[in-house]
């Protein structure tokens, strides 16, 4: 498959830059990894007006405390599950969320008062989950200190909610490792260290799986671990150590079929 390896190649190339990922739902740990690095964080987060430049007090933290990996950690459970859908409505409605959180997000979950009711906050996605979500993050967090020692299947019941399944895709678990693990100084942060990126899987979505198939890498219909093993196999041969720099290639793949079609 060597034409596909240096379509992929070049594609992710061309889009593994940070201006395709603006109005990415990464923007929200990326927000709060900036700010535990002492830096000003990112426009029209924590009350800024959306286009101007990080302003002054709100922008390294409402309260002026220091931020640590585990508001990184939430802000990337809270945006990943949110990440569903048009992108404008995924990243209106992570405000939604962070505005309820005060924009301190480690400092809510540990006070244990959430909104909770049967209204939506994403779509199917009600108040009421985000604070079982919140409930679950509580009880992890006061006996470990990172939420890098679980297993992918241990996020999803642990943190998540749902019952186990070894073969479920976990599209929304593995973008959220994908952020924390992957350290290209562009896009993703790499904050979790014991993680090696050649281990992570590929997040599978509708876009990337239709890429896929177009590109020949799997024929599987199913969006279960299997195809997003398959697909993550091809990634390894074209990017070694790396394979999900391959998620920006077939991110932009399906992206340039949409516009032929």
């Amino acid at each position: 498959m060597k034409k596909e390896i240096e379509i992929v190649r070049a594609l992710a190339e061309q889009y593994n830059k940070e201006e395709y990922f603006t109005g990415d739902p990464i923007i929200f740990p990326k927000h709060f990894a900036r700010l535990m690095q002492g830096k000003e964080g990112l426009p029209g987060m924590g009350g800024c007006p959306a286009g101007e430049s990080a302003c002054g007090a709100e922008a390294r933290g409402l309260s002026g405390r220091k931020y640590t990996l585990q508001d990184v950690e939430i802000a990337a459970v809270v945006a990943a599950h949110l990440a569903w859908g048009r992108r404008d409505m995924i990243v209106r409605d992570c405000k939604r969320a962070f505005d309820e959180m005060g924009w301190e997000p480690y400092n809510y979950i540990m006070a244990g008062k959430y909104r909770d009711e049967d209204a939506s906050l994403h779509r199917t996605i009600k108040w009421s989950e985000f604070a079982g979500i919140c409930r679950r993050l509580k009880e992890f967090y006061s006996s470990s200190p990172s939420l890098e020692i679980l297993t992918p299947d241990e996020m999803r019941v642990k943190i998540y909610g749902q019952k186990s399944d070894p073969k479920a895709a976990n599209k929304k678990i593995h973008m959220l490792r994908r952020w924390m693990v992957r350290n290209d100084g562009i896009v993703d942060l790499g904050l979790w260290k014991s993680i090696s990126p050649a281990n992570l899987v590929i997040p599978l979505d509708v876009h990337v799986h239709r890429s896929a198939l177009n590109l020949g890498v799997t024929a599987r219909k199913g969006a279960d671990i299997v195809t997003a093993g398959e697909i993550t196999a091809f990634l390894r041969d074209a990017f070694p150590g790396d394979p999900c720099k391959g998620d920006f290639a077939l991110f932009a793949y399906a992206a340039t079929v949409r516009e032929k079609g």
